[in-house]
């Protein structure tokens, strides 16, 4: 073998190296998966749902309030021949309640085939891609389980520190569950 064949050999085992590193490298991009958030603020913090269980997102609106409700039930309204139970995050998260305003917004959230729920927030933000790999688990840096206890996790977006939400945890626990088949409905009087 001559000097010629052993380069020529070297430059193909060479290029094959360099191909299957560029298969790894698009494999591995393949790999990412991405989930869709909406995010919203309360308290001047980002907030992210699951997109696929918001149904809509509403400007704010007088609503009748149920008599006997927990305080974190602000009413109910009519949306569209649907009695929709309003939630707001302020009081669930155990923050001081502000007056609302032109920002503030109903995100309605599918909770059940049967029910949607409405959560009050200061503002809507955007829908965001993320890939699974960024979002870190939560810290325990606090004993307060107001907010805690709903966090599925935590990631920066631009430099942001986006607070994901676990909304079905969330909205679990605040509806007794009369059965062993899941969630009933959330009560609207006593």
């Amino acid at each position: 073998m001559g000097l010629e064949q052993a380069a020529e050999d070297l430059q193909q085992y060479l290029s094959s190296v360099a191909q299957d590193q560029a298969k790894q490298s698009n494999n591995n991009q393949d790999d990412v998966v991405y989930h869709q958030w909406a995010t919203f603020k309360v308290n001047n913090e980002l907030y992210g749902i699951d997109v696929i269980k918001v149904k809509e997102v509403l400007r704010y609106s007088e609503m009748t309030p149920v008599p006997g409700a927990e305080p974190y039930v602000l009413g109910i309204i009519n949306l569209r021949g649907n009695v929709v139970t309003v939630i707001d995050t302020r009081r669930l998260f155990g923050l001081q309640t502000v007056p609302t305003d032109d920002d503030t917004r109903i995100i309605v959230i599918e909770y059940n085939e049967q029910e949607v729920i409405g959560i009050v927030v200061d503002s809507v933000d955007e829908v965001i891609n993320l890939p699974q790999n960024d979002v870190d688990r939560a810290p325990s840096v606090t004993s307060d389980e107001s907010t805690r206890r709903f966090v599925q996790g935590v990631c920066y977006h631009n430099g942001i520190l986006i607070i994901l939400l676990d909304i079905m945890k969330m909205l679990t626990s605040i509806t007794p569950d009369d059965s062993e088949d899941g969630p009933s409905e959330i009560p609207t009087s006593s």
